[in-house]
């Protein structure tokens, strides 16, 4: 008697276990970036600086054409603002598009060029890093002409050696200094950069770009 209802309890066990077993995980379709935040848009603005107003509108359908087309976006120029102005649309496939645009806009304004600044939608690990000379070193007066002409070279020949070596772009604008690149590039370059405002020659930051560049060749 008892071992009838072991086995029936056991049979019972098993049944509810294959039961449990055959129901299927609920599936849900990916949300679309209309339908997140409530269906409302999302927005990004970008500030435009006074001596940026030209270059941009130079460049316009340049910046508007891989925004709006390809990563379906809304772009659009606020004048009274003086900002560009970014939001998602209905057919927006992916919301981090955004993002990337509001982020090439401003490589734009911070003086990249577009060929460069493009590179950030194409690509996912690449990033903007800005410092200033005096976050490095305080100089003033003509020390400070001196390390800004050391960072460029002559006519530009240590800027490129830099970006060249470490697959960087570099723009020196005044004391402010921005690069484009991935992660380990940007603080390869940086410390370049470094050394020469605290007041290495060129041709020992040369030599330590060829050693780290050699490294990074192998790594990669």
């Amino acid at each position: 008697m008892e071992v009838d209802r072991a086995a029936s309890a056991a049979a019972a066990g098993e049944s509810s276990s294959a039961g449990a077993m055959a129901v299927e995980k609920p599936r849900f379709e990916a949300l679309m970036p209309s339908e997140m935040s409530g269906g409302r848009p999302q927005f990004r603005k970008v500030p435009v600086p006074q001596h940026r107003f030209a270059p941009l509108k130079k460049a316009w359908m340049d910046i508007y054409t891989p925004v709006y087309e390809h990563m379906k976006i809304d772009i659009r120029m606020n004048l009274k603002a003086r900002r560009v102005e970014l939001k998602t649309r209905q057919d927006t496939p992916d919301v981090s598009n955004l993002q990337k645009c509001a982020d090439f806009v401003h490589a734009f304004m911070l003086g990249f060029d577009i060929t460069d600044a493009v590179a950030l939608l194409r690509l996912d690990d690449l990033y903007v890093d800005s410092f200033e000379i005096k976050d490095v070193k305080t100089l003033r007066g003509e020390h400070l002409s001196r390390a800004i002409g050391r960072l460029s070279g002559k006519g530009g020949k240590t800027k490129y050696a830099i970006e060249n070596s470490t697959r960087t772009r570099i723009v020196i604008a005044d004391t402010k200094i921005h690069i484009l690149g991935s992660f380990v590039n940007i603080k390869v370059a940086r410390d370049s950069l470094c050394s020469l405002i605290l007041g290495s020659p060129a041709g020992k930051v040369y030599s330590k770009l060829r050693a780290v560049s050699a490294r990074l060749a192998e790594r990669y």
